[in-house]
């Protein structure tokens, strides 16, 4: 297991490498610059100035070296569109909100999903798994900014119940939260339907129900566990999806989180925020499969890593 962590640490670490160096060459090929004229007129002894103190005026080459030295330091620079804060601290200050919105989003999309897709499975075909399949299909294909709207219209306009936007009471928080965690509850309520159905059929059920077990006692015992491997693939790339933002929710409802920066910092060729957040997301996503690689062998003990 050491040499398997160890190894699984190294491939993260050049997966990081690669992915910097990628997004670096693509974010200096598009045409434009933080400081170009139409931006930003400057004297052109200012702008060189400016691109002096950023270290735009080495050579690419130099630039990047630069930067994965100081990334190794956990240095990733200032951020252009905020002067004076580096993206650590830009990082540390909007962060915690989105991952406060997602987490949120997060527990309400796994025990929802679960629990209608167990259900479902259990009654399949019947009315129930004909209004559970329907809500789940409806949160995948329903885009997060017409369901922010619709929400916004009924709750707020019309019934007057919820807030419009904004973040400061928990009043404030329940719209963005719906709104975020319809598509992966649709997304694991299906999963789970297909996956407990597949045990249920299963040589080892069908032996547990002619033994005369309770039927509950079947579902936690043996369906499940079981039906949790492939589950497993599923939830685990939710946890960075949810957790690094949504431009639209959070556009919409006016959250002052991370998600309007995977845009915003594009749009203005903020390179050290457009290098931070690759990173970050990659980190999340590659550490996360890395989790449920051992959450597989929780779930099912024949499962050996070497």
């Amino acid at each position: 297991m050491g040499r398997y962590l160890a190894a699984r640490t190294a491939a993260i670490l050049g997966t990081l490498l690669i992915i910097s160096l990628f997004v670096f060459i693509v974010m200096h090929a598009i045409p434009g610059g933080p400081f170009d004229e139409d931006k930003m007129p400057l004297p052109p002894a200012s702008k060189a100035n400016i691109l002096r103190s950023y270290g735009l005026d080495r050579p690419l080459s130099e630039q990047y070296v630069r930067f994965v030295w100081n990334v190794a330091h956990l240095n990733f620079g200032v951020s252009y569109q905020s002067p004076g804060e580096s993206v650590v601290h830009l990082l540390g200050r909007v962060w915690p909100v989105t991952m406060h919105l997602g987490g949120m989003a997060l527990a309400i999309a796994l025990a929802g999903g679960l629990s209608l897709g167990v259900t479902a499975a259990l009654r399949q075909n019947t009315p129930v798994d004909y209004l559970t399949t329907g809500v789940a299909v409806f949160g995948l294909v329903v885009p997060h900014f017409v369901l922010g709207s619709l929400l916004i219209l009924i709750f707020s306009t019309m019934l007057g119940w919820l807030p419009a936007g904004g973040w400061d009471a928990p009043r404030q928080w329940i719209l963005p939260t719906l709104t975020y965690c319809l598509a992966p509850l649709g997304l694991v309520a299906r999963y789970t339907r297909v996956s407990v159905l597949e045990v249920l059929g299963a040589d080892h059920v069908r032996t547990a129900r002619a033994k005369g077990l309770a039927t509950r006692r079947v579902v936690f015992r043996h369906v499940l566990r079981n039906a949790l491997v492939p589950l497993l693939t599923v939830i685990g790339p939710l946890f960075p999806d949810l957790l690094t933002g949504s431009i639209f929710v959070e556009g919409i409802y006016r959250v002052p989180g991370l998600g309007r920066y995977f845009v915003t910092s594009v749009y203005d060729r903020d390179y050290p925020m457009i290098m931070g957040l690759a990173l970050l997301a990659a980190l999340l996503v590659s550490v996360m499969y890395l989790v449920s690689d051992l959450f597989y062998l929780l779930a099912d003990p024949r499962i050996r890593y070497t």
